[in-house]
């Protein structure tokens, strides 16, 4: 009878313990693939050089941990999916909704647009330039003293000569200062949520202006 020599565990039956050069896909494969090289290996051990219980010890213990960690994952990405799916089902009810987000462009048919400002700290004066597609101010509006928060704004649509300016898309710039410096603003653009995409990283809301952005990112719903 063939014997081999098993005081130190196998290379195969190591790989299989620490998942290395195999392509196992499920726990119970992992599993099985540990048992039969486990056997086999009891089978042609030599007899006067048994296998040394530790090390069977040592290799089970393996093989629990990496079954563990299989299934802390399953549970994991289970557990993933049905958060992502509860918040596509959220997300799903602004579809239809307008929304203000990051961002610095204001759309006008004649009529002027909605647009908006975040101010963390507030501020003692706030100014508006709006800007035609070549960097030119057409329209500066002072609004004064703003409160901190999201403030929601609009634009008449008209220039600073009373014209009503062309059809279109258009920048704006805010100057916010406090105490005589400049204070931390953000520009908000209004656009309305067409739909929704899921995405490995999260949930995205599809806008009418051809941006997508995260769920977070939306600062105040209407």
């Amino acid at each position: 009878m063939t014997t081999v020599n098993t005081s130190t565990p196998s290379q195969a039956l190591l790989d299989s313990v620490n998942n290395r050069n195999t392509t196992a896909k499920s726990i119970d494969d992992t599993q099985n693939r540990f048992i039969k090289l486990l056997v086999t290996q009891m089978r042609n051990q030599d007899p006067l050089n048994p296998m040394d219980n530790a090390q069977v010890t040592s290799q089970m213990a393996q093989l629990s941990t990496v079954t563990g960690i299989d299934k802390l994952n399953s549970t994991l990405e289970t557990l993933i999916n049905n958060v992502q799916m509860g918040q596509s089902y959220q997300a799903s009810n602004l579809i239809g909704r307008s929304v203000l987000t990051p961002g610095d462009t204001i759309q006008t048919a004649g009529e002027g647009g909605y647009y908006g400002i975040e101010l963390p700290i507030g501020a003692d004066k706030v100014t508006i330039n709006i800007k035609d597609g070549s960097g030119a101010t057409i329209r500066t509006m002072e609004l004064g003293k703003q409160d901190a928060g999201t403030i929601p704004l609009t634009w008449d649509g008209l220039k600073d000569d009373g014209v009503a300016a062309a059809n279109g898309s258009y920048k704006f710039e805010v100057n916010a200062t406090i105490a005589g410096n400049k204070a931390e603003s953000t520009n908000l653009s209004f656009a309305k949520v067409l739909s929704i995409s899921n995405y490995p990283t999260g949930v995205k809301l599809n806008l009418s202006n051809l941006m997508s952005i995260d769920t977070a990112a939306v600062k105040e719903i209407f």
